[in-house]
């Protein structure tokens, strides 16, 4: 059992998410960073998206009933530790990122809610982490301990793109006019979509288009000329138009970033998305 002695801001238990429920209109939610999530769980020996501590902003402290193997990981930040019974352990303040994350050996086991133990806060879905909760460890870890590879360039601003949907109703210089431009991370972001701010407007086509599906990493382009990436509690559908897509492997790298912090695209094929996904 882990004692929450002082919930962190921001502070949801998080894994893989709803991946296959699209369809039905639920959200994919689950780790804003999944790099980050999934080489906590390596470095404690769990199964890739067993679920884990995310928080934001604040430093926490808790507290465990038994010895146990915890990892904290992040932007600059892969942290191992042997827990001991009745032990305190803070959780730090993120510095180099949005976002940390806890992984505990045997996984975080808050109640299975379609399959995930995944929160979504508007939706009322999920355990967000208050002071004072008490949480149960799910059994033990499943493989032996391992060092992750293929950290994300966090540092890097620059992220990799495929065209999207509706690049046809965008002229070649507001596509070229959207690559060259240093956007910067709004402070209107949060888990459902980072918006972002820049000197240069990108011209939205004056088109009447229905409701499509629409996936995490999406950049959709509203009236205002200023693009909106949705993120991993984005709507599963949209009408704006969508110009681009951001390649799953550089999602962790948006995730972490802070509002002001610069960003800029730059396009890349759907093969080389998937090898990158794959490495």
């Amino acid at each position: 059992m882990i004692a929450v002695l002082h919930a962190p801001a921001y502070c949801t238990v998080q894994d893989g998410g709803w991946r296959n429920l699209r369809r039905s209109g639920m959200p994919v939610s689950g780790a804003m960073d999944r790099w980050a999530m999934r080489a906590a769980n390596r470095m404690v020996g769990n199964a890739d998206d067993a679920a884990v501590f995310e928080w934001a902003l604040t430093a926490g402290r808790l507290q465990f009933d038994r010895d146990l193997q915890v990892a904290i990981c992040g932007p600059d930040v892969q942290i191992t530790h042997a827990v001991r019974k009745g032990e305190e352990l803070v959780l730090p303040r993120p510095t180099d990122g949005r976002f940390l994350y806890l992984a505990v050996a045997g996984g975080v086991n808050t109640p299975l809610i379609l399959g995930s133990r995944s929160t979504h806060v508007v939706a009322g879905l999920g355990h967000v982490v208050k002071t004072g909760d008490h949480i149960p460890v799910d059994g033990v870890p499943t493989a032996p301990p391992k060092q992750p590879e293929g950290e994300p360039p966090y540092a890097s601003g620059v992220l990799r793109v495929v065209e999207g949907p509706q690049r046809a109703l965008f002229s070649d210089a507001e596509w070229n006019r959207f690559l060259g431009a240093s956007w910067t991370v709004s402070r209107v972001s949060d888990r459902m979509g980072y918006r972002l701010d820049g000197d240069v407007l990108v011209r939205a086509p004056a088109a009447d288009l229905p409701s499509e599906a629409a996936c995490v990493g999406a950049i959709q382009v509203p009236s205002d000329g200023m693009p909106i990436v949705l993120m991993a509690d984005g709507p599963t559908v949209g009408g704006y138009p969508k110009i681009a897509v951001v390649i799953t492997a550089d999602v962790p790298i948006l995730a972490q970033k802070l509002p002001a912090q610069p960003v800029q695209f730059q396009e890349t094929s759907v093969g080389e998305a998937q090898d990158a996904l794959r490495r």
